[in-house]
């Protein structure tokens, strides 16, 4: 058995021609196309990985700005409590309950340093100071101011206080 002679006849000449111009010609356009896809998706991937390295340098700078937030607000901690005490009520010899209204008293006179923040307390000291020292305090039928003793002041606000016969 052989092959045809198929060379010889014109009509498959062109045919084959024809098959092999347009092989050629969709090889071209496939490498084109693969190319051109090819580019987008690698201006794609260094796209995203610049996006990447941006974002992660804001994320950088993002926690440092909030570390330094928070480092800001611990220096701006705010007065949250006020602890009021009498120590030498005894010497008077005063009750309990009437120690108890004196020192609520003097806590409503100063409730204006809650929620102030530490700096502003600490500059405004001897208005505090103040306000407890020159309201006299009425006891069964008699008069006493009070002295501060001792002022700390953090989170929470801590005054002792001395009581004297006002004169």
């Amino acid at each position: 058995m052989r092959i045809p002679p198929y060379y010889r006849r014109p009509s498959w000449q062109r045919f084959f021609a024809g098959m092999a111009v347009g092989g050629a010609i969709s090889w071209c356009i496939f490498l084109y196309i693969f190319g051109v896809w090819q580019e987008e998706n690698a201006k794609l991937i260094r796209k995203q990985q610049n996006d990447i390295t941006e974002l992660n340098n804001d994320i950088k700078i993002w926690q440092e700005d909030y570390e330094e937030l928070n480092n800001r607000n611990l220096a701006k901690i705010t007065v949250q409590n006020i602890q009021i005490k009498i120590t030498n009520w005894e010497r008077y010899k005063l009750d309990d309950f009437s120690v108890f209204e004196t020192e609520e008293a003097v806590r409503n006179d100063i409730k204006m340093v809650l929620a102030k923040d530490l700096e502003t307390v600490a500059k405004s000291k001897d208005l505090v100071k103040k306000i407890i020292e020159n309201k006299p305090i009425k006891i069964n039928d008699k008069r006493y101011k009070l002295k501060v003793k001792e002022m700390i002041i953090f989170t929470t606000l801590t005054i002792q206080l001395e009581i004297q016969f006002d004169e």
